[in-house]
């Protein structure tokens, strides 16, 4: 019999996340049934969804949920062998018992020099964010001007380097002068350090005068109220996040975007990734294919071990990651 370390949500957040919001426990698993598998967690992701997620769908006491790359160690369903990598939604936990209908294999093209972490980033989930939160929700056409805000994180910086495959433009942001040099490391044309310029206003004019076509947006709050003013005539808003305004007690006022929808005609649309879960592969298949050319970087925020889950979701709630935050177990 395997005994699984789960991490628990003992008490809903009020404002910031606290260690003491969390509690580990031991979890025994039975014996496999025909069909089952049992796999063990290898790198388990945290991200920015899990704050405002954990209040709509949890009870206190829930496993915390979330997503890991997991290997089958034992099965008895011939569709997965032992040894066999794939993605699950299981939780923060290191052990688990599945019938197989919940797991995603890695990818047979997957090489061995590529971590399999990537599979919960650039290729996985936040990369899939991007990737149609831009060619479908924001329908990014070449020449075009994007803005991204958050934009060295796990969504935000595979979003501008996916824009730039494109043929756009990209101006970024994000809350460091070291992740602002890694923005344009990575290729974006403009960025900046929105902690410390005297006007936001006037630094995205100054980044681009003309307006921008798209605005990826992952931070809502005064950000997304001042750069919607900022939009190009028939200008696309994709609304992915809105981190300024998770960990709030008490509601933001605003923003207003009345006047510059309408004058400007703009469309914007909130989305979840989920709703492209039908062409995962197609998504999948491509992001692999840019991050093998080169043309897709990726950082990783890796923290050791799954005893520091908590304190790597709330490091990563803070902005402390570049990147994806990947917790190895």
């Amino acid at each position: 019999m395997v005994t699984a370390k789960v991490w628990v949500l003992k008490k809903h957040f009020e404002g910031f996340p606290q260690t003491s919001d969390f509690e580990m426990k031991q979890e025994a698993l039975a014996n496999l049934k025909d069909g089952e598998l049992l796999l063990e967690s290898v790198f388990l992701s945290v991200d920015p969804y899990m704050r405002p997620y954990s209040k709509r769908d949890m009870k206190e006491g829930d496993v915390m949920i979330g997503t890991q790359v997991a290997r089958i160690v034992e099965s008895k369903n011939p569709a997965f062998a032992v040894g066999a990598f794939v993605v699950a939604n299981r939780g923060w936990r290191t052990h688990f018992i599945s019938d197989g209908k919940d797991l995603n294999l890695l990818p047979e093209s997957w090489p061995e020099s590529l971590p399999r972490s990537l599979a919960l980033g650039t290729i996985g989930m936040p990369g899939l964010t991007a990737y149609f939160g831009l060619f479908e929700v924001c329908k990014m056409k070449p020449g075009e001007t994007v803005l991204v805000n958050a934009a060295a994180g796990a969504v935000g910086s595979v979003v501008g380097q996916l824009a730039k495959i494109g043929g756009c433009k990209v101006v970024g942001c994000a809350g460091s002068d070291s992740k602002v040099a890694y923005l344009k490391k990575i290729g974006f044309d403009e960025a900046f350090n929105y902690k410390t310029v005297t006007s936001l206003d006037e630094t995205l004019r100054k980044a681009s005068p003309d307006g921008y076509d798209c605005f990826f947006d992952n931070v809502g709050g005064e950000f997304a109220s001042i750069a919607i003013n900022h939009m190009k005539k028939y200008g696309r808003i994709a609304v992915c996040g809105a981190i300024s305004q998770y960990n709030d007690t008490v509601p933001q006022k605003g923003p207003y975007i009345q006047f510059p929808m309408i004058f400007n005609e703009l469309s914007m649309k909130g989305f979840i990734v989920t709703s492209w879960y039908n062409r995962r592969e197609e998504g999948v298949k491509a992001l692999l294919k840019w991050v093998l050319e080169g043309k897709l970087k990726y950082h990783e925020q890796v923290t050791e071990r799954f005893e520091n889950m908590p304190a790597a979701f709330i490091g990563m709630l803070k902005g402390e990651n570049l990147g994806k935050a990947i917790i190895k177990v």
